[in-house]
Protein backbone atom coordinates (compact mmCIF):
# COMPACT_ATOMS: atom_id res chain seq x y z
CA UNK A 1 0.00 0.00 0.00
CA UNK A 2 1.56 3.38 -1.03
CA UNK A 3 -0.97 5.88 -0.10
CA UNK A 4 -0.03 6.85 3.26
CA UNK A 5 0.94 9.73 5.53
CA UNK A 6 4.69 11.08 4.07
CA UNK A 7 5.24 10.84 8.27
CA UNK A 8 4.99 6.91 8.02
CA UNK A 9 7.20 6.74 5.40
CA UNK A 10 10.92 5.88 6.24
CA UNK A 11 13.55 7.65 4.71
CA UNK A 12 16.76 6.02 4.22
CA UNK A 13 19.11 9.72 4.64
CA UNK A 14 17.71 8.29 8.55
CA UNK A 15 20.55 6.47 8.56
CA UNK A 16 23.61 8.46 7.57
CA UNK A 17 22.29 11.35 10.13
CA UNK A 18 24.50 11.52 13.41
CA UNK A 19 23.37 11.18 16.88
CA UNK A 20 22.49 14.54 18.87
CA UNK A 21 24.79 13.34 21.54
CA UNK A 22 27.91 13.78 18.66
CA UNK A 23 29.68 17.04 18.56
CA UNK A 24 29.02 18.86 14.93
CA UNK A 25 26.40 20.99 13.46
CA UNK A 26 24.07 18.92 10.73
CA UNK A 27 23.03 20.71 7.74
CA UNK A 28 19.98 19.04 5.84
CA UNK A 29 18.68 20.52 2.35
CA UNK A 30 16.37 19.28 -0.46
CA UNK A 31 13.95 21.22 -2.79
CA UNK A 32 10.82 22.03 -0.73
CA UNK A 33 8.73 19.90 0.45
CA UNK A 34 10.58 16.94 -0.20
CA UNK A 35 10.32 16.05 3.94
CA UNK A 36 13.14 17.83 5.71
CA UNK A 37 11.64 19.38 8.95
CA UNK A 38 9.46 16.06 9.18
CA UNK A 39 12.90 14.01 8.86
CA UNK A 40 14.28 16.70 11.38
CA UNK A 41 11.78 16.59 13.60
CA UNK A 42 10.98 13.02 13.79
CA UNK A 43 15.29 12.20 14.44
CA UNK A 44 15.76 15.01 16.89
CA UNK A 45 12.68 15.36 19.15
CA UNK A 46 14.44 16.63 21.76
CA UNK A 47 15.77 19.81 20.04
CA UNK A 48 13.72 22.89 19.91
CA UNK A 49 12.53 23.75 16.93
CA UNK A 50 12.50 27.60 15.26
CA UNK A 51 10.77 28.05 11.53
CA UNK A 52 12.78 31.28 10.20
CA UNK A 53 9.74 31.10 7.52
CA UNK A 54 8.09 32.95 10.19
CA UNK A 55 9.12 36.95 10.13
CA UNK A 56 9.02 37.41 13.90
CA UNK A 57 11.75 34.56 14.34
CA UNK A 58 14.06 35.83 11.93
CA UNK A 59 13.93 38.73 14.09
CA UNK A 60 14.21 37.44 17.17
CA UNK A 61 17.33 35.53 15.99
CA UNK A 62 18.63 38.50 14.11
CA UNK A 63 18.82 40.60 17.21
CA UNK A 64 20.50 37.68 19.26
CA UNK A 65 24.17 38.27 19.65
CA UNK A 66 26.90 35.57 19.13
CA UNK A 67 27.41 35.79 22.82
CA UNK A 68 24.34 35.00 23.99
CA UNK A 69 23.04 32.77 20.86
CA UNK A 70 24.08 29.69 23.27
CA UNK A 71 21.74 30.73 26.33
CA UNK A 72 18.94 32.01 24.17
CA UNK A 73 18.92 29.55 21.26
CA UNK A 74 20.86 26.57 22.11
CA UNK A 75 20.73 23.31 20.89
CA UNK A 76 17.60 23.31 18.56
CA UNK A 77 16.43 22.43 14.95
CA UNK A 78 16.52 25.66 12.64
CA UNK A 79 13.91 25.71 9.49
CA UNK A 80 14.24 27.51 6.61
CA UNK A 81 17.88 28.61 7.87
CA UNK A 82 18.87 30.15 4.34
CA UNK A 83 16.07 33.18 5.24
CA UNK A 84 19.01 34.41 7.47
CA UNK A 85 22.42 34.02 6.37
CA UNK A 86 24.02 35.80 9.28
CA UNK A 87 22.76 33.06 11.05
CA UNK A 88 26.10 30.67 10.11
CA UNK A 89 28.29 32.85 11.58
CA UNK A 90 26.71 33.06 14.83
CA UNK A 91 25.94 29.41 15.02
CA UNK A 92 29.67 29.01 14.54
CA UNK A 93 30.96 30.81 17.81
CA UNK A 94 28.13 29.24 19.84
CA UNK A 95 29.69 25.85 18.49
CA UNK A 96 33.47 26.97 18.20
CA UNK A 97 33.24 28.58 22.38
CA UNK A 98 31.42 25.05 23.15
CA UNK A 99 28.18 26.97 24.42
CA UNK A 100 26.22 24.19 21.68
CA UNK A 101 27.65 21.10 20.78
CA UNK A 102 25.00 20.03 18.27
CA UNK A 103 22.73 21.88 15.79
CA UNK A 104 20.55 21.15 12.88
CA UNK A 105 19.95 23.77 9.82
CA UNK A 106 17.63 22.93 7.32
CA UNK A 107 16.90 25.29 3.78
CA UNK A 108 15.32 24.71 0.70
CA UNK A 109 18.13 25.74 -1.70
CA UNK A 110 21.83 24.84 -2.48
CA UNK A 111 22.55 28.06 -1.05
CA UNK A 112 23.03 26.43 1.88
CA UNK A 113 26.01 23.87 0.26
CA UNK A 114 27.77 27.13 -1.53
CA UNK A 115 31.66 27.21 -0.94
CA UNK A 116 31.06 30.41 1.15
CA UNK A 117 28.88 28.29 3.84
CA UNK A 118 31.09 25.66 3.41
CA UNK A 119 34.45 27.63 3.98
CA UNK A 120 32.76 28.68 7.24
CA UNK A 121 31.58 26.09 8.52
CA UNK A 122 34.76 23.51 8.09
CA UNK A 123 35.63 20.93 9.89
CA UNK A 124 32.15 21.59 11.68
CA UNK A 125 29.21 20.99 9.32
CA UNK A 126 28.41 17.88 8.01
CA UNK A 127 25.98 18.53 4.99
CA UNK A 128 23.06 16.01 3.65
CA UNK A 129 20.58 16.00 0.92
CA UNK A 130 17.18 15.25 1.38
CA UNK A 131 15.89 14.27 -1.93
CA UNK A 132 11.70 13.36 -3.10
CA UNK A 133 10.67 9.50 -2.04
CA UNK A 134 12.54 6.49 -3.77
CA UNK A 135 10.77 3.66 -4.94
CA UNK A 136 12.23 1.55 -2.33
CA UNK A 137 11.13 4.24 0.37
CA UNK A 138 7.44 4.29 -0.93
CA UNK A 139 7.34 0.73 -0.51
CA UNK A 140 8.26 1.10 3.34
CA UNK A 141 5.87 2.31 5.60
CA UNK A 142 7.20 1.73 9.70
CA UNK A 143 9.91 4.41 10.36
CA UNK A 144 11.01 2.74 13.18
CA UNK A 145 12.18 0.16 11.38
CA UNK A 146 15.95 0.00 9.30
CA UNK A 147 14.81 -0.78 5.99
CA UNK A 148 16.77 -2.48 3.31
CA UNK A 149 19.05 -1.29 1.04
CA UNK A 150 17.45 -1.97 -2.69
CA UNK A 151 19.70 -3.84 -5.53
CA UNK A 152 21.42 -0.60 -7.01
CA UNK A 153 23.10 -0.40 -3.79
CA UNK A 154 25.35 -2.80 -4.21
CA UNK A 155 25.58 -2.14 -7.56
CA UNK A 156 26.99 1.76 -6.82
CA UNK A 157 29.01 0.66 -4.40
CA UNK A 158 31.32 -0.82 -6.36
CA UNK A 159 30.78 -4.38 -6.58
CA UNK A 160 30.72 -6.48 -9.47
CA UNK A 161 27.66 -6.81 -11.60
CA UNK A 162 27.91 -10.78 -11.44
CA UNK A 163 28.18 -11.12 -7.75
CA UNK A 164 25.54 -8.85 -7.34
CA UNK A 165 22.83 -10.37 -9.30
CA UNK A 166 23.76 -14.07 -9.15
CA UNK A 167 22.26 -14.11 -6.14
CA UNK A 168 19.44 -12.84 -7.48
CA UNK A 169 15.82 -14.80 -7.59
CA UNK A 170 15.52 -14.37 -11.49
CA UNK A 171 11.47 -13.70 -11.47
CA UNK A 172 9.31 -12.78 -8.60
CA UNK A 173 5.98 -14.19 -7.57
CA UNK A 174 3.38 -11.78 -8.64
CA UNK A 175 2.11 -10.40 -5.31
CA UNK A 176 5.43 -9.57 -4.44
CA UNK A 177 6.37 -7.76 -7.99
CA UNK A 178 2.58 -5.99 -7.95
CA UNK A 179 4.17 -4.40 -5.10
CA UNK A 180 7.03 -3.26 -6.86
CA UNK A 181 4.90 -2.47 -9.96
CA UNK A 182 3.13 -0.37 -8.09
CA UNK A 183 5.60 1.90 -6.33
CA UNK A 184 7.23 2.42 -9.59
CA UNK A 185 3.70 3.17 -11.95
CA UNK A 186 3.60 6.15 -8.94
CA UNK A 187 6.54 7.67 -9.96
CA UNK A 188 6.20 8.03 -13.17
CA UNK A 189 2.94 9.41 -12.76
CA UNK A 190 3.15 11.26 -9.17
CA UNK A 191 6.98 11.52 -8.72
CA UNK A 192 8.17 11.72 -5.49
CA UNK A 193 6.77 14.48 -3.31
CA UNK A 194 6.02 13.01 -0.05
CA UNK A 195 2.73 15.62 0.29
CA UNK A 196 0.87 13.87 -2.61
CA UNK A 197 0.55 10.09 -0.93
CA UNK A 198 -2.98 10.87 0.82
CA UNK A 199 -4.45 12.77 -2.29
CA UNK A 200 -6.82 12.46 -4.93
CA UNK A 201 -5.89 12.39 -8.23
CA UNK A 202 -7.40 15.61 -8.98
CA UNK A 203 -5.89 17.02 -5.81
CA UNK A 204 -2.72 15.53 -6.60
CA UNK A 205 -2.69 18.01 -9.42
CA UNK A 206 -4.02 20.59 -7.83
CA UNK A 207 -0.94 20.41 -4.66
CA UNK A 208 1.69 19.94 -8.07
CA UNK A 209 -0.19 23.17 -9.14
CA UNK A 210 0.19 25.29 -6.52
CA UNK A 211 4.15 23.42 -5.83
CA UNK A 212 4.79 25.62 -8.92
CA UNK A 213 3.33 28.79 -7.44
CA UNK A 214 5.10 28.12 -3.72
CA UNK A 215 8.65 27.26 -5.88
CA UNK A 216 8.47 30.58 -7.87
CA UNK A 217 7.55 32.96 -4.60
CA UNK A 218 9.64 31.58 -2.13
CA UNK A 219 12.85 29.05 -3.70
CA UNK A 220 13.17 31.58 -6.35
CA UNK A 221 12.96 34.40 -4.41
CA UNK A 222 15.60 33.01 -1.86
CA UNK A 223 18.01 32.84 -5.19
CA UNK A 224 17.86 35.81 -7.18
CA UNK A 225 15.62 39.19 -7.68
CA UNK A 226 13.64 38.82 -10.45
CA UNK A 227 10.90 41.47 -11.25
CA UNK A 228 9.29 39.72 -14.15
CA UNK A 229 8.54 35.76 -14.10
CA UNK A 230 7.25 35.25 -17.20
CA UNK A 231 10.33 34.78 -18.67
CA UNK A 232 11.62 32.18 -16.18
CA UNK A 233 8.23 30.80 -16.20
CA UNK A 234 8.38 30.39 -19.83
CA UNK A 235 12.20 28.88 -19.48
CA UNK A 236 11.13 26.60 -17.10
CA UNK A 237 8.49 25.02 -18.97
CA UNK A 238 10.65 24.40 -22.03
CA UNK A 239 12.74 23.08 -19.68
CA UNK A 240 11.00 20.56 -18.63
CA UNK A 241 10.12 19.22 -22.50
CA UNK A 242 13.85 18.86 -22.55
CA UNK A 243 14.59 16.02 -20.17
CA UNK A 244 16.64 13.73 -21.49
CA UNK A 245 17.76 15.61 -24.44
CA UNK A 246 21.19 17.18 -24.69
CA UNK A 247 21.32 20.87 -23.02
CA UNK A 248 21.34 23.60 -25.34
CA UNK A 249 21.28 27.15 -24.22
CA UNK A 250 21.29 29.07 -27.70
CA UNK A 251 17.65 26.88 -28.62
CA UNK A 252 16.28 27.40 -25.21
CA UNK A 253 17.15 30.85 -25.03
CA UNK A 254 15.77 31.59 -28.70
CA UNK A 255 12.50 29.65 -27.94
CA UNK A 256 12.58 31.23 -24.35
CA UNK A 257 13.01 34.84 -26.16
CA UNK A 258 16.04 35.76 -23.70
CA UNK A 259 19.60 35.87 -24.09
CA UNK A 260 21.40 32.57 -23.82
CA UNK A 261 23.85 34.31 -20.60
CA UNK A 262 20.12 34.80 -18.78
CA UNK A 263 19.25 31.49 -19.89
CA UNK A 264 22.86 30.08 -18.32
CA UNK A 265 21.59 31.99 -15.19
CA UNK A 266 17.83 30.46 -15.45
CA UNK A 267 18.96 26.89 -15.78
CA UNK A 268 21.68 27.62 -12.79
CA UNK A 269 18.75 28.45 -10.45
CA UNK A 270 16.80 25.47 -11.36
CA UNK A 271 19.64 23.51 -10.06
CA UNK A 272 19.92 25.34 -6.78
CA UNK A 273 16.70 24.71 -6.00
CA UNK A 274 17.04 20.94 -6.57
CA UNK A 275 14.85 20.85 -9.76
CA UNK A 276 17.43 19.85 -12.23
CA UNK A 277 20.44 18.25 -12.80
CA UNK A 278 22.82 17.60 -15.71
CA UNK A 279 25.06 14.64 -16.73
CA UNK A 280 28.12 15.19 -18.65
CA UNK A 281 29.75 13.30 -21.34
CA UNK A 282 32.33 10.49 -20.70
CA UNK A 283 35.03 11.18 -23.24
CA UNK A 284 38.50 10.30 -20.89
CA UNK A 285 40.28 7.53 -23.00
CA UNK A 286 37.81 6.15 -25.51
CA UNK A 287 37.42 8.86 -28.45
CA UNK A 288 37.84 12.15 -29.73
CA UNK A 289 34.85 11.88 -31.75
CA UNK A 290 32.21 12.22 -29.09
CA UNK A 291 29.21 15.05 -28.16
CA UNK A 292 30.55 17.20 -25.27
CA UNK A 293 27.38 18.90 -24.83
CA UNK A 294 25.64 17.79 -21.43
CA UNK A 295 22.05 16.12 -20.76
CA UNK A 296 19.71 17.27 -19.12
CA UNK A 297 17.83 15.54 -16.15
CA UNK A 298 14.11 16.75 -14.16
CA UNK A 299 14.42 15.49 -10.72
CA UNK A 300 10.72 14.56 -10.41
CA UNK A 301 8.14 13.72 -12.76
CA UNK A 302 5.45 14.68 -11.17
CA UNK A 303 6.62 18.42 -11.65
CA UNK A 304 7.93 17.50 -14.97
CA UNK A 305 4.07 16.48 -16.17
CA UNK A 306 2.39 19.54 -14.28
CA UNK A 307 4.55 21.90 -15.87
CA UNK A 308 4.85 20.65 -19.87
CA UNK A 309 0.83 19.36 -19.18
CA UNK A 310 1.23 15.80 -20.01
CA UNK A 311 -0.63 13.70 -18.27
CA UNK A 312 -0.88 10.70 -21.00
CA UNK A 313 0.98 7.12 -21.21
CA UNK A 314 4.93 7.18 -20.27
CA UNK A 315 7.27 7.93 -22.92
CA UNK A 316 10.97 7.12 -23.27
CA UNK A 317 11.97 10.35 -22.04
CA UNK A 318 10.03 10.11 -18.71
CA UNK A 319 11.12 6.01 -18.12
CA UNK A 320 15.04 7.34 -18.85
CA UNK A 321 14.28 10.25 -16.57
CA UNK A 322 12.38 8.19 -14.16
CA UNK A 323 15.80 5.14 -13.92
CA UNK A 324 18.16 8.09 -13.97
CA UNK A 325 17.35 10.22 -11.53
CA UNK A 326 16.65 7.29 -9.05
CA UNK A 327 20.31 6.48 -9.34
CA UNK A 328 21.55 9.89 -8.98
CA UNK A 329 18.76 10.29 -6.07
CA UNK A 330 20.34 7.48 -4.38
CA UNK A 331 24.16 8.33 -4.56
CA UNK A 332 23.21 11.67 -3.33
CA UNK A 333 21.72 10.57 -0.72
CA UNK A 334 24.23 7.74 0.68
CA UNK A 335 27.02 10.33 -0.69
CA UNK A 336 28.93 6.65 -2.33
CA UNK A 337 31.82 7.67 -4.58
CA UNK A 338 30.43 7.15 -8.01
CA UNK A 339 29.80 9.71 -10.91
CA UNK A 340 27.25 9.59 -13.49
CA UNK A 341 28.30 10.06 -17.12
CA UNK A 342 26.24 9.31 -20.68
CA UNK A 343 28.35 8.19 -24.00
CA UNK A 344 28.06 9.32 -27.45
CA UNK A 345 29.64 9.41 -30.52
CA UNK A 346 28.92 12.27 -33.53
CA UNK A 347 29.07 8.78 -35.76
CA UNK A 348 25.32 8.03 -32.97
CA UNK A 349 26.43 5.53 -30.89
CA UNK A 350 24.50 6.35 -27.82
CA UNK A 351 25.01 4.56 -24.01
CA UNK A 352 22.39 5.84 -21.53
CA UNK A 353 24.57 5.89 -18.67
CA UNK A 354 28.23 5.29 -17.37
CA UNK A 355 28.57 4.65 -13.58
CA UNK A 356 32.39 5.16 -12.75
CA UNK A 357 33.32 3.84 -9.39
CA UNK A 358 36.45 3.58 -7.27
CA UNK A 359 36.53 0.39 -8.57
CA UNK A 360 36.00 0.65 -12.24
CA UNK A 361 33.10 1.08 -14.36
CA UNK A 362 29.81 0.22 -15.46
CA UNK A 363 26.67 0.52 -18.36
CA UNK A 364 23.52 0.81 -18.41
CA UNK A 365 21.16 0.89 -21.51
CA UNK A 366 17.42 2.04 -20.49
CA UNK A 367 14.88 0.65 -22.37
CA UNK A 368 10.86 1.18 -21.53
CA UNK A 369 9.90 -2.31 -23.12
CA UNK A 370 9.13 -5.89 -21.92
CA UNK A 371 11.76 -7.10 -24.40
CA UNK A 372 15.60 -6.83 -24.65
CA UNK A 373 17.51 -7.84 -28.02
CA UNK A 374 21.18 -8.54 -29.14
CA UNK A 375 21.25 -5.63 -30.56
CA UNK A 376 20.07 -3.15 -28.00
CA UNK A 377 23.70 -4.45 -26.35
CA UNK A 378 26.28 -3.05 -29.27
CA UNK A 379 26.98 0.21 -27.44
CA UNK A 380 27.57 -1.13 -24.39
CA UNK A 381 29.80 -3.91 -25.92
CA UNK A 382 31.92 -1.79 -28.00
CA UNK A 383 32.70 0.30 -24.83
CA UNK A 384 33.66 -2.68 -22.75
CA UNK A 385 36.22 -3.06 -25.26
CA UNK A 386 37.39 0.35 -25.51
CA UNK A 387 37.74 0.51 -21.34
CA UNK A 388 39.12 -2.80 -21.40
CA UNK A 389 40.06 -3.58 -17.50
CA UNK A 390 37.99 -1.11 -15.99
CA UNK A 391 34.78 -2.51 -17.36
CA UNK A 392 32.60 -3.62 -14.13
CA UNK A 393 29.66 -4.79 -16.36
CA UNK A 394 26.45 -3.66 -17.95
CA UNK A 395 22.75 -3.56 -17.11
CA UNK A 396 19.85 -3.20 -19.25
CA UNK A 397 16.90 -1.23 -17.48
CA UNK A 398 13.56 -2.49 -19.04
CA UNK A 399 10.45 -3.31 -17.82
CA UNK A 400 10.36 -6.62 -18.25
CA UNK A 401 10.02 -9.51 -15.67
CA UNK A 402 13.36 -11.34 -15.30
CA UNK A 403 16.53 -10.87 -14.42
CA UNK A 404 18.90 -12.34 -16.37
CA UNK A 405 22.28 -12.85 -18.12
CA UNK A 406 21.89 -11.50 -21.94
CA UNK A 407 25.72 -11.88 -22.84
CA UNK A 408 29.35 -11.24 -22.35
CA UNK A 409 31.38 -9.26 -20.64
CA UNK A 410 28.86 -9.30 -17.86
CA UNK A 411 25.90 -7.77 -19.53
CA UNK A 412 22.68 -8.24 -17.85
CA UNK A 413 19.12 -6.81 -18.22
CA UNK A 414 17.07 -6.36 -14.99
CA UNK A 415 13.93 -4.87 -14.52
CA UNK A 416 13.98 -1.28 -13.79
CA UNK A 417 11.34 -2.09 -10.48
CA UNK A 418 13.51 -4.63 -9.24
CA UNK A 419 17.01 -2.22 -9.31
CA UNK A 420 15.02 0.14 -7.07
CA UNK A 421 13.72 -2.24 -4.28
Amino acid sequence: MIMQDDSLKYRFLKQALPESSKKRIVVITGARQTGKTTLARHIYPELSYINLDAPENREILDDTSSALWAKSVGVSVIDEAQKLPDIFEKVKYAFDEGGIHFTVLTGSSQILLLKKVRESMAGRAFFYELWPLLQSELTGADTSEKARKPLIHGILSGHSIEAVLNDQVPRLMEKDDAHYRLAEEHILNWGGMPGLLPLSVEERWNWLRNYGYTYLERDLGDLARIEDLSPFRKFQRLSAFRSAKLLNYSELARDAGISVDTARRYFEYLNLSYQTFCLPPYYRNLTSAVIKTPKLYWVDIGILRQLTGFKGKMTGDLYETMVVSEIYKWIKTFQLDADLFFYRTRAGMELDLLIETTAGIMGMEIKSRQKIYKKDLRAMKDVAVQLGGRWLGGIVAYQGNEIKKMDQPGIWCVPSRRLFQ
